[in-house]
């Protein structure tokens, strides 16, 4: 160790003073790829340095693989060598060589190399490089860095001898596309991994890696006098490359290790290391964060390089297979290509502008094309200039983009197709504003753009009998469904003013109002659209928000919509919103709270009047007949009843009355508590039943018990009966409940009853686990205390950042002040909650009393 001492010290300085040029190297991503080299040749110095000490034998020699090969290196990335030994060394019968191999690699760790090595032979390199094509690539880029160079060059014959470019093309291609649907196949991705996600480095490296290997060049100018790519294009991926490069150095060097991913702890401090700041951008109202200007400046690369790489690794498959792709002729400006869409010539768009427009209309219409071929893609690429002003205003034009969301097929694929070539934006300016923007409201996991893509993708899965299994109700509206583009439009404006200051969906009403005028929507048509997109909001609020057995808040919600036309198109749109968000924020109970509304208020729009008692009696009989079923015994449900008043009927559904009847019948009145759980109705979750004398801290005690347990509580109905005891139903969800639903139920029935009947202090709140986004990007607690619209009972609204344990927080605070809860609505959105409580008691009638309860909650909510 002493002996290494100063080769540690001298590999240590000169690597401190290579980070320190990287952090001040500013925004400018010119001379990134020099830097990159000169740690390569820091590290190959001290690897030489190494070699010339262990005293291999002369034909032995080490090779610099993966991307240590390239010739490049960064801060904290694997050194990736192979120790080349000759085909007669037999390490494992050669105790010398051997403990020559582990000196070496001992020594490379204790001056600080983190080496990724290998040892073989150049025969077993072979072996393994055909059996493996992650070795095969490593090897590919191999260069010599000390030791035998004809040792080397032989291996790069035999390694050559073997490479079939045909099968490497594939098995590449195919290891793309597998890595890209590990990343949802989207750039987008609000923490990408900036080598690996798709339009990342390794995207660039693919090309390279392809084209070596089927002999057309070795560099990017290579590609470019080949044939393969024009020197516009070469100049893009050059800028590109080099920019995706300098992120991905600043996050090692911020880091201190190897991190790849552009997480939100480190999105700030790596925008700041590029000059950024938050402030307004270009003139705007919204301040902007310095992480949404690195990270959109990161989107617009990865959206340039996806395109690149697609048109490169297409043109290079046409010279690996140069006769298996016949012209079929569509028209006199396209081809279909093998199932390709093809320009009839390169300059097409050129003399003909219109024809960029139709590209999109020809793929929706032609049955059998399944994407759009290099040479489409490439002239698309060139053609961005022509997309301007004028483009934009060209009836023609207009009237082809109005087509293409009219058609009845193909619309999800035109549109992310025209997304992807950057069409969209360029035609739909107000569209480019978003591309890449990022949310940040902690629930979404999609930049703007993709977001709308998405939930542009949901509704129009509506209207696709393939996929009537997933939301059978929304399929069987969207059947009796007229006009579909009409949702189409909806979507893709819904959201499209965000980020612009002020209400996005009164901006987002003018902006599809002037669509609407320009590509000649008839008034009736854009009255609905504008209506979608100015209310798109307000249904999932109201279902998520507000208590639903309120025949006013019905019969308001009814008043707002209108008509049954409006109705079903929110709720198409709604469902087809949330589920755009994230796969964590829907879920079967949300689904059934919207299902709900939209029945309530189709009653109503019907001209049936809310009338309450009659509710009532239509529930009491369903619920009857449910217990006939049953054999229940005659009148056994009528001393629960009789107990009951009409609120508990309202706010409770038929199957749930009758539920409680059956359990409950022979319990009434008794001293000891009863615990039921079944699973939901609503297809997701379970449902837990708890019969027993009220308390004050009642909903408290559950609550700690839940979150102990490690439930999550999706909504609570809060019920005392007149004779003093509480009736409440929680529908609860956990992460092992789909797996082990009889266990935890008997779990649940049995702990929660020991619980209530074994009172005692509650429990201090568990310590919730914050997460990384919630730390990135905390959410200041809000609590809002008002009276409801009849002044009889206190509406409690509050939003935080969700952690384990914060409904358990809120329900201590209600309990110390005796506070009496009628109704729970729980609704969690990514990492954000907003949770709504119907509550009475004496102390709300007073200013200082709910100016305490609103200050401990707040203090609740920041612990």
């Amino acid at each position: 160790m002493t002996e290494l001492a100063p080769v540690r010290e001298q590999y240590k300085a000169g690597k401190t003073a290579l980070l320190a040029t990287l952090a001040a190297s500013g925004a400018s991503s010119r001379g990134i790829h020099s830097l990159l080299q000169k740690f390569a040749r820091h590290a190959d110095a001290t690897l030489q340095l190494l070699w010339q000490r262990a005293g291999f034998p002369a034909s032995a020699c080490l090779v610099a693989a993966g991307g240590f090969g390239r010739g490049e290196l960064f801060p904290h990335s694997d050194v990736d060598v192979l120790l080349l030994l000759p085909d007669n060394a037999n390490i494992e019968g050669d105790p010398a060589l051997q403990a020559k191999v582990e000196s070496f690699i001992g020594a490379c760790w204790d001056v600080g190399l983190e080496i990724g090595s290998s040892v073989r032979t150049a025969s077993g390199c072979v072996e393994e490089a055909s059996k493996d094509v992650t070795v095969q690539t490593s090897l590919l880029e191999a260069r010599l860095v000390a030791g035998s160079k004809k040792n080397f060059q032989q291996l790069q014959k035999r390694l050559a001898a073997v490479l079939d470019p045909q099968a490497f093309y594939v098995a590449k291609t195919l290891e793309l596309r597998q890595r890209h649907n590990k990343f949802e196949n989207t750039p987008y991705s609000l923490e990408p991994n900036c080598k690996e996600s798709p339009g990342g480095l390794r995207d660039l490296q693919v090309i390279l890696w392809v084209a070596r290997a089927a002999g057309l060049g070795k560099s990017w100018d290579d590609l470019a006098r080949n044939g393969l790519a024009t020197p516009f294009e070469v100049r893009q991926i050059k800028a590109n490359e080099a920019l995706l490069s300098l992120i991905r150095a600043r996050l090692h060097l911020i880091a201190g290790r190897r991190e790849d991913r552009l997480v939100f702890d480190l999105q700030t401090a790596v925008a700041e290391s590029f000059g950024y700041s938050a402030e307004a951008d270009d003139g705007s109202k919204l301040p902007r964060r310095a992480s949404e200007a690195v990270m959109k400046r990161y989107y617009w690369a990865a959206k340039a390089v996806t395109q690149l790489n697609q048109i490169l690794l297409l043109n290079i498959e046409e010279r690996l297979n140069p006769n298996t792709y016949p012209l079929r002729p569509i028209n006199e400006r396209f081809f279909d290509k093998a199932g390709m869409l093809e320009v009839a010539s390169d300059d097409l768009y050129v003399r003909e502008p219109h024809a960029i427009l139709e590209t999109f209309l020809v793929f929706e219409t032609t049955i059998g094309i399944k994407g759009l071929s290099a040479r489409t893609l490439r002239a698309l690429y060139n053609a961005r200039g022509l997309m301007n002003g004028k483009f934009r205003s060209d009836p023609v034009n207009r009237d082809t983009f109005r087509r293409i969301l009219q058609q009845p097929e193909g619309i999800t694929h035109a549109m992310r197709l025209m997304n992807q070539t950057s069409v969209l934006g360029r035609y739909l300016w107000i569209f480019r504003k978003i591309v890449g923007q990022m949310q940040h409201d902690l629930f979404h996991v999609y930049t703007v753009d993709q977001h709308i893509l998405m939930v542009l993708r949901n509704v129009r899965r509506f209207f696709m009998a393939e996929h009537s299994h997933e939301y059978p109700m929304c399929s069987q509206l969207a059947a009796g469904w007229d006009k579909p583009w009409i949702l189409y439009i909806a979507a893709l404006f819904h959201d499209i003013a965000k980020g612009r200051g002020g209400d996005h969906s009164e901006l987002g009403c003018r902006e599809v109002h002037i669509f609407c005028r320009q590509h000649g929507i008839a008034a009736e048509d854009t009255k609905l659209i504008e209506f979608l997109v100015g209310e798109h909001l307000s249904m999932s609020r109201i279902a998520q928000k507000e208590d639903l057995s309120d025949p006013q808040v019905i019969a308001a919600f009814a008043k707002r919509v209108g008509n049954e036309r409006y109705l079903t198109a929110l709720y198409l749109l709604t469902v087809a919103d949330i589920r755009g968000t994230s796969p964590k924020v829907w879920n079967a109970w949300k689904g059934k709270l919207l299902e709900d509304l939209y029945r309530y208020t189709l009653r109503v729009l019907g001209g049936r009047a809310p009338d309450a008692d009659a509710e009532v009696e239509a529930r009491k009989r369903e619920a009857l007949t449910t217990l006939a079923l049953h054999a229940e015994p005659f009148e056994a449900h009528k001393a629960l009843w009789d107990t009951l008043d009409v609120s508990y009927f309202m706010r409770h559904e038929a199957s749930d009355i009758a539920w409680h009847a059956r359990q409950l019948s022979r319990h009434v009145g008794k001293a000891k508590a009863i615990v039921r759980a079944r699973r939901s109705s609503a297809g997701e979750g379970m449902q837990v039943l708890v019969y027993t004398p009220d308390a004050p801290d009642l909903f408290a005690r559950i609550c700690g018990y839940f979150d102990e347990a490690g439930f999550s509580i999706l909504d609570a109905k809060i019920h005392t009966a007149k004779n003093g005891y509480a009736l409440d139903t929680f529908q609860v969800v956990s992460p092992t409940l789909a797996d082990h639903y009889r266990e935890l139920a008997a779990m649940v029935e049995a702990d929660l009853d020991r619980t209530i009947e074994n009172p005692g202090p509650l429990p201090p709140p568990s310590k919730g686990r914050v997460s990384r986004r919630v730390k990135s990007f905390p959410i200041a607690p809000r609590v809002d205390l008002r009276p409801d619209e009849k002044a009889q009972r206190w509406l409690l609204s509050v939003s935080a950042s969700d952690r384990a344990g914060l409904l358990y927080r809120i329900a201590r605070v209600l309990a110390r002040h005796r506070i009496n809860l009628q109704l729970a609505k729980v609704s969690t959105l990514g990492e954000r909650v907003e949770d709504t409580f119907l509550i009475d008691g004496p102390e709300l009638q007073h200013n200082k009393a709910q100016i305490a309860i609103e200050t401990e909650l707040l203090e609740a909510l920041n612990t």
